[in-house]
Formats: C-alpha cells, sequence, structure tokens
C-alpha cells in the first residue's frame, strides 16, 4: 500500500536548501561534558584550593623537601581526570561504532548518508533491521512493523500503514517500506524526551559530601589557627621564613590530603577492576552510589529474558501428519518474516524434501495468521489460535493458558480450502500447538536470587503487559511475581504511589514519565535506586535515579545519561559491580578514621604551640613521614582487603566518634613528650622534635592496630613492618638528614616511651575498640 508522494524524493538544489537553512538531522552531542568541563571540575577544587596555597607558600619561602604534599595534590587531579577523559573516549568510540546511516532517495536514486546529513521531507527507505533515523510520516508499507520498545517499553512490533507516523529511536521489526522526514535534529520525538535530562549533573556522593564538609571546616579552622601559629613562631624564631614553614606544617597536617587521594585511588583501582569485566564507569564517585544501592528497578526485555523469541514446545495433536516440515516451509515461505516467524524459521530446518510453495499469503500483525499451498503437500496455515478457531473450540483454553504464562500460541493447520487474503480458511484440520516465548536469562534467576540475599529489593519495571511481565518474573523466581500491577492503574497523588510502588514488585504497561516518578517515590521513602535501562523510554528514569546504569547496546541518550554502561548489555555482571563498590566504600571507611584522627590532633596540637608560644614540634617533612607510615601507606593496603555489606548512611558521626578521641590522645601524648625533652638541659630543637615524632609514630601505629582488626598475621605484618620503616630511617644518617631528625638521649627516649604508653592506656577507656565503621 502507498500514498501519493514524489517518488523520485529531493532534488539536490531541494538538499542544499534545507541544509542551508538549517533543517538537518544535526544531534547534540551524546557526552555531556567537554575536555576542558572535565580539566577544570578536576582542577578547580576546595582541596586544591587549599594545598595549593600552603604549596605556594613553602616555595617560595622554604625547602623543596617540606613540599612532598603536593604529590597527593598532583595525583589527586590526574586520576580524576585521567578516569573522566577515559570514559569519554570510549563513549564517543561506541556512538562512532554504533551511529546509524540512512538510505534516502534524492533525484530518483537511492544513496546512503550519515543520519546528521537527513533533512526535512527526505524520503527514506527502511527494511527488516534498520533504525527510524527520524520522525516522519509512512508513504509505503510492505508487511511493515515496527519495534518501538526503545520509545515505548512495549515489546510487541506495531503494524504501520500509510500514513501512520514513525518515531526516530524505532527499529523495523519486519517487512519493509517508505516514510518522509518530518522532525529532524532537536524537534524529533527522542530528542525532545531526553532533552529534560540532557543537563550534566554529578552524582550524589556521601562520601565527597563528607569531605567537603570537612575541608570547609578546616577552611574556617585554618585562617586563625594559621594567624596564631605564625604570630607565636615569629615572636620564637628568628625570621620571617622560619615562622611561615611552621604556620604551613601545622595548617598542612590539618587537611586530610590522604584520605582525598586514598579515595581517588580506591575508586580507580574499583573502575580498572570493573572495566576488566566490560563494566565502563564515567565518574568515580558512581562506585559509592553501587555500594549504597538498596533498590534496583531493572526492564524486563533483555534484562530478565534475551530479547528475542524462540520455540519453547510443541503439543503435536495429529501424529499422522507432518509438522516439523510444514512449519519450516511456512516459514521459509514468508517473504517477510517476523520476529515470530523468524524462531520458527530458526527451530525448524528444511528437509530434504523440498516443499515448494505455489501460492502464499504472508504474515502480518492485522490478519494475525500466514499460509502457503505447496506442491505435493497442499495447502497449510499458521496463526493465532484464536483467529483460526472457532470460539467454542476447546484447543482456545490451552492457548489461553499459555499466553498466560507469558507465551505466544500458534495453531499450525491443514486447510482444505483454498487461501485467501481477504479472510482466514474456515475448513481447518489443526495439526500442532506452538508455544514461542521471550527466552528467560537462566543466570537472571541467580541474580535475582544474589539481590535478594544482599538485600536489595528488584522492582520490574516494562511497557509490556502484565500478565507477559509477571510470567516471567515467576518463572525467575522474582518476588511479586503473582501480583503484577498495571502501570495505568497507578496512582497519580503523590502518597498513593509512593505506597503502592514500595508495596509492588512488578509492573506492566508502565510510561516513560511513569518510570521516573517510580523512581523519584522510591528515592522520597529514603531508598538509594539504581535503575537500568537501554532505550529512549528510559533515559528520564535514569537522570532520575540515584545510579543510573545503561547497556552498551542501547541508545545513544541512555549512555549519556548514565553513570555506568555495562558494555556487554549483560544484566549478569550487576553482582561483580555492586560488590566491587561495597568493597571499595567499605574499606575506605575503614581507613579514613586515620586521617581524621590525623587532622584532629593536628588542629590541636597548632593551638596548644600558638598558644604556649612554642616552637612548632614539626617541620611539614616529619608530618609527611609520619602520616606516610600510620597512614598514607597501610590505608592503601587496607583498602585491598574484601567485602560485600552495604554501605550505610551516616559515614561523618561513625568516624567522629572514632577520630575525635584518638587525634585528642594523640596530640596529649605528643605535646607532653615535646615539652618534657624541651626540659631536659642540653636538648636541642631538632632533637625536642624528633622525640615528638617518635612519640606521634607510635602513637599513630598503634591507632592503625585498632583500625586493621582483627589483626590477622599479614595486618599484623603491615603493623610492624611500618615501625620497622620508621627505625630503617632513624638508623641511617642519610634518610635522618633528610628528615632532619637528630636522636636524643636515653633519657628523653624512655621518656617518650612512657608518655605513650601511659596516653595509651587511657585510650582504650575512650576510643571505641573497633574500626570506625563499627564491623568487623
Amino acid at each position: 500500500m502507498a500514498i501519493d508522494a514524489p517518488a523520485r524524493g529531493l532534488t539536490e538544489a531541494q538538499v542544499a536548501e534545507r541544509v542551508a537553512t538549517g533543517k538537518t538531522n544535526d544531534q547534540p552531542a551524546t557526552t555531556p561534558r567537554t575536555t576542558i568541563e572535565i580539566v577544570r571540575s578536576n582542577l578547580l577544587t576546595r582541596f586544591n584550593a587549599l594545598l595549593g596555597a600552603m604549596l605556594v607558600v613553602i616555595l617560595v619561602v622554604g625547602q623543596f623537601r617540606d613540599a612532598l604534599f603536593a604529590v597527593v595534590l598532583v595525583a589527586n587531579t590526574l586520576i580524576g581526570i585521567t578516569q573522566e577523559l577515559r570514559a569519554k573516549r570510549t563513549l564517543d568510540r561506541l556512538s562512532l561504532l554504533t551511529a546509524p546511516r540512512a538510505r534516502v532517495v534524492r533525484d530518483g536514486t537511492d544513496h546512503e548518508v550519515a543520519m546528521q546529513d537527513v533533512v526535512v521531507d527526505d524520503l527514506l527507505e527502511c527494511a527488516a533491521g534498520d533504525q527510524v533515523i527520524v520522525d516522519g510520516q509512512v508513504l509505503e508499507a510492505r508487511s511493515l512493523e515496527v519495534d518501538e520498545s526503545l520509545l515505548s517499553g512495549e515489546s510487541d512490533p506495531v503494524v504501520k500503514s500509510p500514513g501512520d507516523e514513525m518515531l526516530s529511536g524505532a527499529f523495523i521489526a519486519a517487512g519493509s517500506g517508505r516514510y518522509r522526514a518530518a522532525r529532524v535534529g532537536r524537534d524529533t520525538y527522542a530528542q525532545r524526551l531526553t532533552e529534560e535530562a540532557r543537563r550534566f549533573t554529578l552524582i550524589r556522593s556521601e562520601l565527597r559530601t563528607a569531605i567537603d564538609r570537612i575541608l570547609l571546616l578546616v577552611t574556617y579552622a585554618i585562617v586563625p589557627t594559621a594567624a596564631l601559629l605564625f604570630v607565636s613562631q615569629f615572636r620564637t624564631h628568628v625570621g620571617v621564613e622560619n615562622a611561615l614553614t611552621s604556620a604551613v606544617a601545622g595548617t598542612v597536617a590539618m587537611v586530610p590530603e590522604g584520605l582525598v587521594l586514598l579515595t581517588s585511588v580506591a575508586f580507580a583501582v574499583g573502575v580498572i577492576r570493573l572495566a576488566r569485566r566490560r563494566v565502563l564507569v564515567r565518574e568515580l564517585p558512581a562506585v559509592e552510589a553501587l555500594a549504597r544501592v538498596d533498590v534496583l528497578c531493572i526492564d524486563k526485555t533483555g534484562t530478565l529474558t534475551e530479547g528475542r523469541l524462540a520455540v519453547e514446545g510443541v503439543d503435536v495433536l495429529d501424529p499422522t501428519e507432518p509438522h516439523q516440515q510444514a512449519l519450516a516451509a511456512l516459514a521459509e515461505a514468508d517473504p517477510n518474516p517476523n520476529a515470530t516467524l523468524l524462531a520458527v524459521k530458526k527451530a525448524f530446518s528444511p528437509s530434504n524434501d523440498l516443499w515448494r510453495p505455489v501460492r502464499a499469503v504472508p504474515f502480518s500483525s492485522a490478519r494475525k495468521w500466514s499460509g502457503a499451498s505447496f506442491e505435493d503437500h497442499g495447502i497449510w496455515v499458521i496463526g493465532a489460535p484464536d483467529v483460526l478457531l472457532p470460539a467454542k473450540d476447546a484447543l482456545l483454553t490451552k492457548a489461553t493458558d499459555a499466553a498466560a504464562m507469558g507465551l505466544r500460541v500458534l495453531l499450525v493447520a491443514r486447510s482444505a480450502e483454498a487461501l485467501s487474503s481477504e479472510h482466514a480458511p474456515l475448513a481447518l484440520h489443526p495439526v500442532a500447538l506452538v508455544t514461542i516465548g521471550d527466552l528467560p536469562r537462566e543466570s537472571a534467576r541467580a541474580t535475582l536470587a544474589y539481590f535478594r540475599e544482599q538485600g536489595v529489593s528488584v522492582k520490574v519495571i516494562s511497557g509490556d503487559h502484565p500478565a507477559t511481565v509477571g510470567a516471567i518474573a515467576r518463572r525467575l523466581g522474582a518476588p511479586g511475581a503473582d501480583d503484577p500491577a498495571d502501570g495505568r492503574e497507578l496512582p497519580e497523588t503523590a502518597p498513593a504511589l509512593r505506597d503502592q510502588v514500595e508495596r509492588a514488585s512488578i509492573f506492566g504497561r508502565v510510561t516513560p514519565r511513569q518510570k521516573r516518578e517510580m523512581v523519584r517515590a522510591l528515592r522520597s521513602r529514603g531508598h538509594v535506586v539504581a535503575m537500568t535501562g537501554d532505550g529512549v523510554n528510559d533515559v528520564l528514569a535514569l537522570k532520575a535515579a540515584a545510579l543510573g546504569i545503561a547497556m552498551g547496546s542501547g541508545a545513544p541518550a541512555t549512555r549519556s545519561v548514565a553513570q555506568v554502561v555495562l558494555l556487554d548489555s549483560s544484566f549478569d555482571g550487576l553482582p561483580s559491580v555492586v560488590a566491587e563498590g561495597r568493597r571499595v566504600l567499605s574499606n575506605i571507611e575503614r581507613t579514613s578514621g586515620l586521617y581524621l584522627t590525623k587532622t584532629v590532633y593536628a588542629m590541636l596540637l597548632s593551638l596548644a604551640v600558638g598558644v604556649a608560644g612554642l616552637a612548632f614540634p614539626f617541620l611539614p617533612r616529619h608530618l609527611t613521614l609520619i602520616g606516610s607510615l600510620t597512614i598514607g601507606i597501610p590505608s592503601f593496603f587496607l583498602a585491598l582487603a574484601p567485602s560485600d555489606e552495604r554501605a550505610q548512611p551516616g559515614f561523618l558521626a561513625r568516624v567522629a566518634r572514632f577520630a575525635v578521641p584518638a587525634g585528642a590522645l594523640a596530640a596529649t601524648a605528643t605535646f607532653l613528650a615535646y615539652r618534657v625533652a624541651g626540659e631536659e638541659p642540653g636538648i636541642t630543637l631538632s632533637q625536642q622534635r624528633t622525640a615528638a615524632t617518635m612519640v606521634l609514630t607510635w602513637i599513630g601505629l598503634l591507632v592503625l592496630s585498632i583500625v586493621a582488626a582483627p589483626l590477622t598475621r599479614p595486618r599484623l605484618a603491615l603493623v610492624w613492618s611500618m615501625a620497622a620503616l620508621f627505625l630503617i630511617v632513624i638508623a641511617f644518617p642519610s634518610t635522618r638528614t633528610f628528615f632532619a631528625l637528630r636522636t636524643p638521649d636515653d633519657l628523653v627516649w624512655l621518656a617518650s616511651f612512657g608518655i605513650a604508653a601511659i596516653v595509651w592506656s587511657f585510650a582504650r577507656l575512650f576510643v571505641p575498640g573497633e574500626r570506625p565503621m563499627g564491623r568487623s
């Protein structure tokens, strides 16, 4: 069928005119951030501003050896930039590889052009497997069926006739035809839908928020603390340079720069591990979101199922008839087989005894049957039982029962009546019932079981009929499959919708905007929601979720708004993705108490020294040595430990309960040792500082032993190896000189150890006897 339209398409002059006026299919970039934006966002941070300012001061007035903390600043920035640029390049390549081409008719000749070169009023050819490039109107339809699942979520193909609308992002499921471009570029349905979600926003991260809050508090505290230190040091020392160096030493130690670096490195390691599993993480904090997820929203097609139809069974009604040969011949005889007949064709190979068709009536969704007459084999038909059989036929009950299980049922029958495309033959002899289904992923059962064991609720949200979605979910053991909800009956008021979404687990006939509202409803209840999707219909929900997970084979729009892309488009990879996120975040929380303990004792020491008018007990390089041995190096080993517990909110409060008393006791011990050493006759400032360095190192190792608990052999070896490294630094003249250490006499050594032991005996009363997270 066709409607009147110019068969020759546009002329070259008409195309040039439309290009000149901007009526082309110019698409917005699929990756939201440019290289400059990525570099700027990672470079211009509060953390970099704090350490950068102190670095400038040290480079101007101090020694290069006191600027070792700059390594953290540079490394942290490079890690963030490198990861985001890597993800951007991967997505750009993926978009290039999956970019469709268009076949247009111009001046009566077929041309293949890039999708962005299509203009308004172009005449486009389409056939099975092609993607619809722009919105338009069908001009010719030859058994044309369109898969609009990426737009609507509905997996059943839609029959198109001349005059019907075609929407970009859909695929031709069967048949062929022509359509005329009506809306291109940003005016298409798919682009209008995705425009709502196009603005780039960073993923919400409790850990990053907590670190930013700490940095903000440190920023407020640094200015008065630095001023107090500078004034007191200026009165104590001769010269401005020494006063500035001491002031920087105290204030740099207040910045938990190691925690920022550890977070970036741990996230980056997690990203690399996930990349080996073909999982692309676009933003480092997305790893944290993976650990916090407690609700996972998924689709049916391509997630619980393989997204392709297959013959699941044949109920032979007449064993004397050659039903297998007939099925193979009927599938071969149809010139434009749809997905159902393609499944039949794959299941039943033609026999050596070829059936030669004399006449064929192709399948169409309007007729719901097809047929053919064969030389020497008679007339055969295949189609929907409710169309081919009488209303009260007993076979309809079987077909209805199978349909309730989410299966499609076809009747194969021999006909005694000549074929007519106008109506189905009446004189039929049923031979077999063929059941066809969207193959469930057997591995999905184990995946659903994993999430159930991990306390993650799974919500199946689909555009398909609720009974079909429920049937598939039931076969895979998904909770709530016996009571699927219909999206057309979902309440519109927010409170009622929240109750319904919280209660039910299986949803069908859900629209794209309903998906978004459902995700928002779950998040309003305090859930951390991850949303998987592959189509344009999922874009709004992906954007609304705490974590968007896109399939690599899906629409470019979904990949542009998601934080995680499953390059293999496999739902089966999600357990390893979630487990990696939990491992990373749990270990960051394990070690964060070390870094905040340093912030606390550095602040308290700076205030104590400033008020007492004493020389600051450390040079910047001393604190670099202490931090490396008691915090930096051990934390990177501890960050690799396995863990599968879901992260809980309240990170900052948990860490503070540990870090404040531990830091206060460390500052007390250090200050006492520093003052005791200063009272000893003949002790120089360098020796006093060395005594303070020793005490703070031993206290730091004791704090490390608490955080590392339970102390397995590897962890005990880690603690003792850090102590051995400190002794090596003191033992060799070259390292002592580099770190400006001068060992005091034996009495000061003993006094320092005694003070550390006494203070730590009190520490057991005030410091929690487990790591800050309260988990072993």
